[in-house]
């Protein structure tokens, strides 16, 4: 168990001890979550002037001095599995993956092995572990979805691209083909999406209730007879989304059993095609593009 000690500054006094912490951890890269911080407050392991604190809004006085201990990693139970993965880019904080359709991102009960994680632990030597059973992972893709995904390495890389995420400051662009011809060039969808009132495991749009606010642009990139090309660019980052704001507006996506029609399409017809960000180290802004599924062009070029 590792202790770290500082001492209360001018500019730190009379601030909350949890929230006093969380800006020390950030500085000094320590990776721990507001959320683990007040944790560790409450289990008893900070102390001001040795003695014991465990009130998370306790306030900190100029010359105090702060000591917490940093907790010790836990060993992942999840097994590494050599599953073949598209790395498109690496650092030591990140790395970026195109996923292939059809491959879950995270284990989950019923579904432990052939994961996306399954394969980042046999990959790489260091992830993120904010959360013990999804190892790096920062932000999700639906099985059936391919495309561009980022991967935290470490906990102070993690929390920083997570707060871009939840701030909708990352740019992301994805590509569909949708049934029907849409009739505009371009539009914007904003409708509130929550639980399905009938099918918990499904989302819908719904104007009552537990919804929250859901937005997403698109942009029609070319129409075929019976089907729509389109670029989705997404503001927000609500639960299959894109999947439910299309078949809102009465334009599933093509291979969507879950929200569309059980269609001759070989997959869903939805690829994560960009991704853009801050380098959460070199705070330099960075773009990634992955090319278009092999089975859209076939699709495209034969009905288009």
């Amino acid at each position: 168990m590792k202790e770290l000690t500082f001492i209360v500054s001018a500019d730190q006094a009379n601030k909350r001890l949890d929230l006093l912490l969380a800006e020390y951890a950030a500085s000094s890269n320590l990776g721990l979550s507001r959320t683990a911080i007040q944790g560790l407050i409450s289990a008893g392991k900070v102390s001001l002037n040795s003695r014991v604190v465990n009130k998370i809004h306790r306030k900190v006085s100029l010359g105090e001095e702060v000591r917490f201990e940093l907790p010790e990693k836990e060993k992942t139970r999840i097994i590494a599995e050599p599953i073949s993965l598209d790395v498109v880019y690496e650092d030591d904080d990140l790395a970026v993956i195109n996923k292939q359709t059809g491959l879950v991102v995270h284990p989950a009960p019923g579904n432990r092995e052939h994961t996306l994680v399954n394969a980042l632990l046999s990959r790489f030597k260091s992830l993120s572990d904010i959360n013990k059973m999804r190892p790096g992972i920062v932000h999700r893709l639906d099985k059936e979805t391919s495309g561009l995904l980022v991967i935290a390495k470490n906990n102070s890389s993690h929390l920083k691209l997570a707060k871009q995420f939840s701030d909708h400051s990352i740019e992301r662009k994805y590509i569909a083909i949708v049934s029907g011809v849409v009739e505009f060039d371009e539009d914007i969808i904003e409708a509130p999406i929550g639980r399905h009132p009938l099918k918990r495991l499904d989302m819908s749009v719904s104007f009552l209730g537990n919804t929250r606010y859901a937005k997403t642009r698109y942009r029609t990139l070319k129409r075929g007879k019976n089907f729509t090309f389109l670029e989705l660019r997404p503001f927000t980052g609500r639960t299959h989304q894109l999947r439910v704001h299309l078949a809102f507006i009465g334009h599933p996506i093509l291979g969507d059993e879950k929200y569309g029609k059980n269609d001759n399409f070989s997959r869903m017809a939805l690829h994560a095609q960009e991704i853009g960000f801050i380098h959460p180290t070199t705070g330099k802004f960075i773009h990634f593009s992955s090319a278009i599924p092999r089975e859209f062009q076939e699709f495209i070029k034969k009905n288009f």
